[in-house]
């Protein structure tokens, strides 16, 4: 056996090897044995081994479920956590594609998807393996419970810096049918411009009009200044951001400077991104509060049958 090849793929894998693996490098069944008889290998799966006994690691447990399944690749949440973007994941088992030709029997503490891209977006040479971070990212979104946190994951990958939405709308293009494909291109067009098109169409249409909020003057100029959404008569200003990643950039300096500006000519200024947009209902039971308190003499309404308005 090729004990310097194995030392090799230790080190690389997290401390995970696999038989077909062992085998290659000139072991036999015997060696393998062996190394579990002498407690320097623990059997994880059937054909995976660790070099230690204790509990794994969370990349050892992703490390062992690729090699179980190998050709695989980390997909979902867990694609998102190998590749960093922090608060992905909180899965119990571990997400893994493999090519869409394969039909794999269900193991526990493993998800398996297949993709019929598994090709172009696997990821094979990395530690461990994982499909892009595009597609990771749009699988995430797409199955997301809510609207709101669809968008976050979005954002989540962008303002990390190790995606820019050029790149998701290029594996958008080409992913076929998937959920929520209207909200993601939509997302996708603020984070590329830095601009509120998406989300300021969103809120005339499904908080203003929809629940009979009245109606704003739009993109008005002020002093140096052009401002999203305003509702003069009652002193009400709106700032809709669909920005990610600015929290603390002089973007966001600009933001709050003309906040205490309209403060001190007696106006109120609201800023929305989109969790609250997302939030139609709930969000027009609030604005319609704020402008009552500001002196609207007017009623929202339901926007249907099932409208949460207070």
């Amino acid at each position: 056996m090729d004990e310097g090849q194995i030392e090799r793929l230790l080190r690389h894998q997290d401390g995970m090897v696999s038989r077909r693996q062992v085998l290659a490098a000139g072991g036999t069944e015997n060696d393998i044995e062996r190394l579990i008889r002498r407690r320097a290998w623990t059997r994880v799966h059937a054909g995976v081994y660790v070099d230690h006994t204790g509990a794994l690691t969370w990349n050892q447990s992703a490390w062992a479920a690729v090699l179980l399944l190998a050709p695989a690749a980390l997909s979902g949440g867990s694609a998102l956590r190998a590749h960093g973007i922090r608060g992905h994941d909180g899965q119990s088992c571990i997400e893994v594609a493999v090519p869409a030709t394969r039909h794999l029997v269900a193991r526990e503490g493993i998800r398996v998807v297949r993709l019929a891209r598994f090709a172009e977006v696997a990821q094979l040479n990395l530690s461990p393996p994982r499909i892009r971070i595009e597609a990771a990212l749009l699988r995430v979104a797409s199955s997301a419970r809510r609207e709101d946190e669809a968008a976050a994951v979005l954002g989540d990958g962008c303002q990390s810096g190790r995606t820019i939405a050029r790149r998701l709308h290029a594996e958008l293009a080409v992913s076929g049918r998937i959920p929520r494909r209207a909200l993601i291109e939509d997302v996708l067009a603020d984070v590329a411009e830095g601009a509120m098109s998406a989300l300021e169409r969103r809120y005339l249409r499904d908080v203003e009009r929809a629940h009979g909020l009245p109606r704003a003057d739009r993109q008005s100029l002020g002093p140096g200044v052009v401002r999203d959404v305003e509702y003069r008569r009652w002193r009400l200003r709106l700032e809709l951001d669909g920005r990610f990643g600015h929290e603390w950039s002089s973007g966001r300096w600009d933001d709050l400077d003309r906040d205490v500006d309209s403060a001190v000519d007696g106006h109120l200024t609201v800023r929305l991104g989109w969790r609250q947009v997302l939030e139609p209902c709930r969000l027009a039971d609030r604005m319609a509060r704020i402008l009552v308190a500001q002196g609207w003499s007017g009623r929202p309404k339901p926007c249907g049958p099932g409208c949460q308005l207070g």
